[in-house]
């Protein structure tokens, strides 16, 4: 199945933007929309609620036939037996993730640099987040990547290579030529009145040059 995995349009959650739902009505909304990849990330939660909405939110994704990837908590994805698991470079090891989730489940991580790019893929990574590409919001402390560095990065790695930071419905065309698999968005979606209508309206851009 991982190897199947549809990157075009990767939805990160962040409940601090949703303005009027719930943050299930807004994943249901985005899925409706056709979100192809759902990622929870809850810095703020403690453990057991991560836990209890990740066990909510997989019912969710799964009956739509979307894979839900956990941010960071690797103990939480195990727990509610999600598809995979996304970490950045002060997080735990590729490698480290790889040995305690098994071979079958996904792996993404966070990198700036070929370096980095390298080094995620040769340790068993099955995609890479590649950001921020834009000034964003949602991450104070992202490290912004030039558009050289991304074209060095997609030269040396084979995985798919997914976009983030500061990617919204004005933004993503700047990428239109590049062989990349998909764009990670939070309030190009999240912030949204209309979180299906937004979600439709970038899947049907995004699907101008991501086939």
């Amino acid at each position: 199945m991982k190897n199947d995995i549809d990157y075009r349009l990767y939805l990160v959650t962040d409940q601090s933007l949703l303005k009027s739902h719930t943050l299930q009505e807004a994943v249901k909304q985005a899925l409706d929309g056709e979100i192809t990849v759902l990622q929870l990330r809850e810095k703020a939660a403690s453990s057991r609620d991560f836990f209890e909405e990740a066990h909510r939110l997989k019912e969710l994704t799964d009956h739509y036939g979307v894979p839900l990837i956990i941010n960071d908590r690797v103990d939480i994805a195990l727990a509610c037996d999600a598809d995979g698991v996304h970490v950045g470079q002060t997080d735990l090891p590729v490698a480290v993730v790889r040995k305690m989730i098994g071979p079958e489940k996904i792996i993404g991580a966070s990198v700036q640099t070929v370096e980095q790019a390298i080094l995620a893929e040769e340790a068993g990574a099955d995609y890479l987040g590649v950001g921020a590409m834009f000034p964003t919001s949602t991450k104070s402390d992202a490290i912004e990547v030039t558009k050289t560095e991304l074209k060095n990065i997609l030269q040396h790695v084979s995985i798919p290579v997914v976009l983030i930071g500061g990617l919204n419905e004005r933004t993503i065309a700047a990428f239109k030529d590049f062989p990349i698999q998909g764009f990670a968005v939070v309030s190009a979606i999240l912030a949204k009145q209309e979180i299906k209508k937004a979600t439709q309206e970038l899947f049907t851009q995004i699907n101008k040059f991501i086939k």
